[in-house]
């Protein structure tokens, strides 16, 4: 079935002739620069893993996100506004992180228009997708959990123990590799304490799934498993980039459980060069290519499980509401007095 991705605030219909049909919204609040790939990495997931489900995407945007104008232009091409999708009737709803500019997720500029969203999906989607910093402040605002500043950052491929036979992981391996990049963390503990299920955990990066069941499904993650394969290693160019244009003063680490050895080897002689000679022009001679040909598998069969699962059970749910809107409109005429018979 089709996965077509709307770009206009209004919105226009994918024809669900037969079968099952789901309409989606995506906020993208991810930086300029992964705005597109951001697009196109969601799209590419839903296509693989609808099967037979047609779905409508349509894209919003925070209004008090920090961007370049050049940002605000790409948004403008076809992103609606918070009132938009206030106004919008969907099934489900996936919500991304950016990067953490404030100590507290409280004190971000956007704060505001997040926990409207965060509070909008819950009284109106049977489920809504929430990950990295997103996660974060859902459980902050819903559960008054905090995340914790990591020493380093947790940048990488981590394989990840599938510890629940929750729905979504239905068909799953027993161990998935996810991405992850993030400079904070939740406890496990107080997840637990708070209600929260986990589903795939790693003995390295920690709580990676986990959901809870209020008015609609909460599914979070801490990680990125929507990122495409290209994903980890375009960070690390821009962060490297930052670096030489000292924008940072600590040259990044590289992505853990991401490149070969012989991969590796090759941006140690980089990060050599650059603490050398440190100068922005150096990045021209970033070894992309070479670094690409070389990219471990990221496990995009599981995490397209995964979505697939999700959207199996906004289907049920949606056909679960319409099963009982009908009956309760057979009960409504059935209980109607009908109208006198003339003779």
């Amino acid at each position: 079935m089709p996965v077509l991705m709307d770009r206009g605030p209004s919105g226009s219909a994918l024809p669900p002739a037969s079968g099952r049909f789901l309409e989606l919204g995506l906020v993208n609040n991810m930086p300029d620069a992964a705005l597109e790939s951001t697009e196109r990495q969601f799209l590419e997931l839903l296509r693989e893993a609808a099967g037979d489900i047609a779905v409508r995407l349509r894209l919003f945007a925070l209004p008090d996100m920090p961007r370049s104008d050049a940002g605000w232009q790409h948004l403008r091409g076809g992103y609606g506004s918070i009132d938009d999708l206030c106004g919008s009737r969907l099934d489900g709803l996936i919500v991304t992180g950016t990067e953490p500019r404030a100590p507290s997720l409280a004190d971000e500029p956007y704060w505001g228009s997040l926990i409207q969203v965060l509070d909008w999906a819950q009284e109106n989607t049977a489920s809504s997708v929430w990950s990295c910093l997103a996660a974060h402040a859902a459980v902050l605002h819903l559960d008054g959990i905090r995340r914790q500043a990591l020493d380093e950052k947790r940048f990488g491929m981590f394989e990840c123990d599938v510890v629940s036979d929750h729905p979504l992981m239905a068909g799953l391996p027993p161990r998935v590799r996810i991405p992850h990049s993030r400079c904070n963390e939740l406890s496990e503990q107080d997840l637990s304490s708070g209600g929260y299920a986990i589903l795939t955990h790693s003995p390295e990066a920690g709580v990676d799934t986990f959901v809870k069941r209020e008015k609609s499904l909460l599914v979070l993650f801490q990680g990125h498993p929507e990122y495409d394969e290209r994903a980890l290693l375009r960070e690390y160019r821009r962060d490297v980039g930052r670096f030489l244009r000292g924008e940072r003063e600590i040259y990044p680490i590289l992505p853990q459980g991401y490149f070969d050895d012989v991969a590796a080897d090759v941006l140690v002689a980089f990060r050599n060069e650059a603490l050398r000679d440190r100068r922005e022009a150096l990045l021209e001679s970033f070894p992309a290519s070479f670094l690409e040909a070389r990219l471990h598998s990221t496990g995009r069969e599981a995490v397209m499980r995964l979505y697939g699962n999700w959207l199996s059970y906004l289907c049920a749910q949606k056909a679960q509401r319409q099963a009982t809107s009908r009956t309760s409109l057979r009960a409504q005429h059935a209980g109607a007095p009908r109208a006198a018979q003339v003779s």
